[in-house]
């Protein structure tokens, strides 16, 4: 029999749902908005490329939202299974986004069946695409919804506490709460960003495999900038977030950057290492940046950490995931600006084997900034589970048959992994493109193949 502490097996079995999740929750946001984009360039340019581009990524993203909906079942069953306590006292409260995402969800699905279905089936292409924008509306509000939620448990308002429950309830004023405008930005940003760093990484693979056309050229461009696009906005969203626990939650902004005592034009420190006296060392010093990033002011105080009870300080290693995630970002900003100046400078080649190389690598980093990321925010907000109102430890079930769950969902996710795995293997292994575009597309086909014989 084994012994284990509830608490702890909660924490990895939210943890392990949520990181699955999250890989699929991201590119149901991103997708989209790369699929009619491409659509509707398409249609613009009259070039069929980008119709295909739309087609084929549209398959794909339709086997990932099917393993999405799973795993965010799995989560709202899991919210009343593993955390009685919480939803007890906070389920009236985070009702109507949960419902609304769900809703969203729906609406989202409809159009997506509708859209995927109607191929070739209107006179004038664009009243396709016009199906496209509901699915990507559904997709970013599901986002939207969920996301004020995880917000409301950053900084709960919205209710009066009276005998331990949450009475005179305003949902609307729990769901736009302080954390909800850059926590909502910054995920939908970074989701598109992580669904076209995904799709370029895809492209410049096939392209370094030598089976790469003129096809797989457009497609690399094409999200390529639409990475820089998003990589920039996103970096915007990551300075409103700084400033944002500055003022709201300086303990998680402390903890993540180092910062063990309040003091004016604050260092911002790089990775890094700890002693026994929690002193750092081998780190990369940035002066005075961490009060530009916190305060828009390079002699602003920032709060330290001695300021916050140390038994409700975060763990001091979410450091490292802060770190991580702002690199990878700053690396996809680069590599993408890079590729679009070899673009445009006619005696570079665009298509070198070190810069594909890099970009394909832009893939698999960018969904594990996503996971550093939401790895920081939820460590980062302990020991709570509402901020100011409950511990983790107070929200955790005292069931003991918490390790019996943990192994039936990772049975499930495991399944689910080598099922998508196989899906989207069956729907494109050996139909590459050029045979697809021959079929669909003669014409286009052919002057394909003149321009890659010129």
């Amino acid at each position: 029999m084994f012994e284990f502490d509830t608490v702890t097996m909660s924490r990895a079995l939210t943890a392990m749902t949520l990181i699955f999740h999250a890989i699929f929750a991201t590119i149901g946001v991103g997708v989209p908005v790369l699929v009619s984009t491409a659509e509707l360039i398409g249609i613009k340019k009259k070039d069929s490329h980008y119709t295909l581009l739309a087609r084929r990524w549209t398959r794909g993203y339709t086997i990932t939202v099917a393993v999405g909906v799973v795993t965010g079942t799995a989560i709202g069953l899991q919210l009343s299974l593993i955390w009685p306590s919480f939803m007890r006292i906070a389920g009236n409260v985070i009702a109507l986004p949960l419902f609304m995402e769900t809703f969203a969800f729906f609406f989202e699905a409809i159009f997506l069946g509708i859209y995927l279905y109607t191929w070739d089936r209107f006179k004038k292409p664009i009243y396709h695409w016009l199906l496209s924008i509901p699915v990507v509306i559904g997709g970013t509000m599901s986002a939207f919804f969920i996301t004020t939620v995880n917000s409301f448990m950053n900084t709960p308002q919205g209710f009066d506490l009276e005998g331990g429950r949450f009475t005179s309830v305003d949902p609307l004023k729990a769901m736009f709460n302080p954390a909800t405008p850059t926590k909502v930005f910054h995920v939908i940003s970074s989701s598109y960003l992580t669904a076209a760093a995904i799709l370029a990484g895809i492209a410049a693979f096939i392209i370094l495999m030598k089976k790469g056309t003129s096809y797989h050229k457009k497609a690399l461009k094409l999200t390529v900038s639409m990475m820089f696009l998003f990589a920039i906005l996103t970096a915007v969203a990551g300075d409103m977030s700084a400033k944002f626990l500055a003022e709201h939650q300086p303990e998680k902004l402390a903890a993540g950057e180092w910062h063990f005592e309040t003091e004016e034009a604050a260092d911002l420190v790089v990775f890094g290492t700890l002693n026994e006296n929690n002193q750092v060392e081998n780190a990369i010093r940035i002066p005075n940046a961490l009060s530009f990033l916190a305060h828009g002011d390079f002699n602003a105080e920032v709060e330290g950490l001695d300021e916050t009870p140390v038994d409700e300080q975060p763990p001091l290693w979410i450091h490292y995931m802060f770190d991580l995630m702002v690199s990878i970002g700053f690396y996809l900003l680069g590599i993408s600006f890079l590729f679009l100046l070899f673009w445009k400078v006619k005696k570079w080649n665009p298509f070198h084997p070190i810069l594909l190389w890099a970009i394909a690598l832009a893939g698999p980093l960018s969904m594990l900034a996503v996971e550093f990321g939401w790895v920081f925010a939820e460590v980062g907000r302990q020991p709570w589970i509402l901020r100011g109102f409950m511990t983790v430890a107070e929200g955790a079930t005292t069931s003991p048959y918490v390790f019996e769950m943990f192994v039936l969902f990772a049975a499930l996710y495991v399944v689910l992994a080598i099922g998508c795995i196989i899906a989207l293997r069956k729907i494109f292994k050996n139909k590459p493109a050029e045979l697809e575009l021959e079929h669909r597309y003669p014409h286009t086909a052919t002057a394909t193949k003149e321009d890659e014989r010129t």
